[in-house]
């Protein structure tokens, strides 16, 4: 049974031997399935996950999440975090899960600072197990998210931002279609240095372009006779 472990709840591991496919998902909807991810609803047990995930240095130097950093900071790690995420209009956080050999969510993703009226919101994807980078899971998951906010949402441009040190986010962004629209110069900080932050955008037409080539689509947009099954 889940336990408390500090400020949140902990939740104990599945084991190993656990058969793929009937591990997940335990908890959670899923909203949106690709071909390597699929996305579900953040749950009050996930705050365990963020609880590791914020101790991380390297994923704090890399990404400098502002989520993160409130669930750390501003909230203490407190259980009360997670319904202030899910009651928030201006955000959607979904936890990111691979289809095999993964006994726990391999990062989140999001929209936040979604302006409904003006019809634009910002990504921010984190994959927080080294072992899950440069496998395509955090470029398929923003595939899926950005697919989200254009058909539920109703939004036609998002904006993304990255440290210009971190390129491996930068080409993530890039194979999603997003275009480099310019540099905010030292506006990042590492904690000890100040770096130029790189924004990316794309428009709706340029997200409906990479989903025509992937042919990754929403449950809502399956059509029938071709649903993507895991591989």
């Amino acid at each position: 049974m889940p336990g408390l472990l500090g400020n949140v709840i902990a939740v104990e591991e599945p084991p190993l031997d656990v058969p793929v496919d009937i591990r997940r998902p335990d908890e959670g909807v899923v909203i949106s399935r690709g071909t390597r991810v699929y996305l579900r609803t953040l749950t009050r047990n996930d705050l365990v996950w963020l609880s590791e995930w914020v101790e991380d240095t390297y994923l704090e130097r890399m990404v400098g999440s502002e989520f993160l950093h409130a669930f750390k900071h501003d909230w203490d790690k407190a259980p009360g975090f997670h319904d202030a995420v899910m009651h928030d209009p201006t955000q959607v956080v979904l936890m990111v899960e691979a289809y095999r050999g993964w006994t726990k969510p391999i990062g989140v993703v999001r929209l936040f600072n979604i302006h409904l009226l003006e019809g634009y919101a910002f990504l921010e994807t984190i994959i927080t197990d080294r072992r899950a980078i440069r496998r395509g899971y955090g470029v398929e998951a923003g595939k899926l998210i950005s697919y989200y906010g254009v058909d539920v949402l109703g939004i036609r441009r998002i904006e993304a931002k990255v440290y210009a040190y971190n390129v491996l986010s930068m080409n993530s962004l890039r194979r999603n279609g997003f275009r480099e629209e310019g540099v905010l110069r030292q506006a990042g900080f590492d904690g000890t240095q100040y770096w130029d932050v790189v924004i990316f955008g794309i428009l709706k037409d340029e997200i409906e372009a990479v989903r025509k080539r992937d042919k990754v689509y929403l449950p809502l947009d399956e059509p029938e006779g071709n649903v993507i099954e895991p591989t």
